[in-house]
């Protein structure tokens, strides 16, 4: 696509009742990255092409690899553009006097093939998360600013308005507005990308780049979502579908605000709905 990276166009054949056509339509692209750090591959995964650089760093955050943006001494592709697969594997080189977490017993070590539907599904217990990052700082709001978020998120999905196959997530405002968003193919990589981007943008010794700020994302909210949102800090999560199980007891445990089925002037709050303001 001229402007968007992440979609490849195809020829489809539409079958609609005793009718058949055949015509061109835009598809989500799929493709690996191997993400390396100081010449060590960590962790290869699934993702849709664009944000890369936040993918990983995001990536390595959520698996604290990497605690703040002082811990980041580079962060580029690998090859020379034009290469084959040049785009696919991203290094990066940790600041000068600092020792990431990559020992081969490091929880982060991925070098097996992720799904971008599996991420690191149900591999660290919510008694680890909350001795890694602790309990967020509490966020309150309003209802229909939340209800506002989500549909400003959908609104500015345009590579999912085109194929009708990518994730969203995004940072929103108190009043609803959305600042921030980044698609993908894989749920996880959307947050991924999101607090890579706020990483980037935080002080040097920011562990919380999130904090106190509310994620809506498209879809379901599975643990994963829960788990990177609140290594982040997140005070608050929305989805426009429902919560898993262990999603609700994660957002509970860590102090998080967690919403589901938002979505036309509703929603469904599954932990701390004190924390809803009513206008």
């Amino acid at each position: 696509h001229p402007r968007f990276p992440g979609l490849w166009e195809t020829e489809v054949t539409r079958q609609r009742g005793d009718g058949r056509v055949t015509t061109r339509d835009w598809i989500s692209v799929e493709e690996p990255l191997s993400v390396s750090v100081d010449e060590d591959v960590l962790a290869t995964t699934m993702r849709t092409p664009g944000s890369d650089r936040e993918l990983a760093l995001g990536l390595l955050f959520a698996e604290s690899v990497i605690n703040c943006r002082g811990d980041i001494g580079s962060v580029s592709h690998c090859g020379r553009p034009g290469d084959e697969g040049y785009g696919n594997v991203i290094e990066v080189r940790s600041a000068p006097g600092v020792s990431l977490n990559i020992a081969d017993g490091s929880p982060a070590r991925r070098g097996t093939l992720s799904t971008s539907a599996c991420g690191v599904c149900g591999r660290r217990t919510i008694d680890d998360l909350l001795e890694r990052c602790g309990v967020v700082k509490p966020l309150s709001m309003a209802s229909r600013a939340i209800v506002s978020a989500i549909a400003a998120l959908t609104a500015g999905q345009q590579m999912h308005r085109l194929s009708g196959g990518l994730h969203a997530a995004g940072l929103a405002e108190p009043g609803g507005s959305v600042c921030v968003a980044f698609e993908d193919v894989g749920r996880h990589n959307a947050v991924d990308k999101l607090v890579g981007h706020l990483l980037l943008k935080s002080e040097d010794d920011e562990r919380a780049p999130a904090r106190g700020k509310l994620l809506v994302v498209s879809g379901r909210t599975s643990f994963e979502i829960v788990q990177k949102a609140a290594r982040a800090g997140f005070g608050a999560v929305a989805g426009v579908s429902a919560p898993s199980s262990l999603a609700i007891q994660t957002a509970e445990r860590a102090g998080i605000l967690l919403c589901g089925f938002v979505r036309e002037g509703r929603l469904n709050a599954y932990t701390f709905p004190e924390r809803l303001l009513d206008e």
